[in-house]
C-alpha cells in the first residue's frame, strides 16, 4: 500500500509534464528569453519542509522576475499552477524559482524576523514589519515560533497584510484551570 507521502509525490508528478508545457508557451508567447528545469527540492528553510519540487528559471530575462521582490515570479508560479488546475493543496509542494531567490529571501526575513524580535523585546512595543505574501508571511512565523517572550500576528488585508510582532503576555503564575 502506498504511503500518503508517496500518493502525494505521485500525484504532484503527474502534473509536472503539464507544467513545463504551460510554462514554456506563456514563456515563448511572452517574448521572455528565459528556460526552465525541474529538478527535486532542495531549497530548505528552517522550520519548513522544503518542497517536493522546483521549477528553476534562468536565462538573460531572469531579473525582470526578481523585480518588485519577484512579483513576476510569483504570478508565473501562480498562473502556471492554475493553468494546469494543481489541487490547491499541492501548491506548497513545488515552487518556481530563479537565481536561488526564494532561498535568499528566506533568509533575509528570518533574520529581519529576529531583529525585529530583538528590538520588541527592548522597548516592549510592537514591531509591524513591511507587507508581504502569505509564503513570507509564513517564513516570519516560523522564524520566531519558539520564541516564548514574543508572539506573532498577521494583520491587515490583501497586498497590505504583515506580520506584526507583539511582547508576549506575561506567563500567569497560579495554578492551571480546568
Amino acid at each position: 500500500m502506498e504511503s500518503q507521502a508517496g500518493a502525494t509525490s505521485s500525484a504532484l508528478e503527474s502534473y509536472l509534464p503539464r507544467i513545463e508545457s504551460v510554462l514554456r508557451e506563456i514563456l515563448r508567447q511572452g517574448g521572455f528569453h528565459l528556460s526552465a528545469a525541474v529538478r527535486k527540492g532542495k531549497l530548505a528553510v528552517e522550520g519548513m519542509e522544503p518542497p517536493e519540487f522546483v521549477v528553476d528559471l534562468s536565462g538573460p530575462d531572469a531579473e525582470a522576475l526578481l523585480q518588485k521582490h519577484a512579483a513576476l515570479l510569483d504570478a508565473l508560479e501562480y498562473v502556471v499552477l492554475r493553468a494546469v488546475r494543481l489541487d490547491e493543496g499541492l501548491f506548497g509542494r513545488i515552487t518556481f524559482d530563479c537565481q536561488d531567490w526564494r532561498w535568499l529571501r528566506a533568509q533575509e526575513l528570518q533574520l529581519a524576523a529576529r531583529v525585529a524580535a530583538e528590538r520588541v523585546l527592548e522597548t516592549g512595543d510592537p514591531f509591524a514589519l513591511n507587507p508581504m505574501n502569505a509564503r513570507e508571511r509564513r517564513i516570519v512565523h516560523l522564524a520566531l515560533k519558539n520564541q516564548p517572550k514574543v508572539r506573532t500576528l498577521s494583520e491587515g488585508f490583501g497586498p497590505e497584510r504583515r506580520v506584526v510582532i507583539h511582547p508576549a503576555p506575561p506567563a500567569s503564575h497560579g495554578a492551571p484551570r480546568s
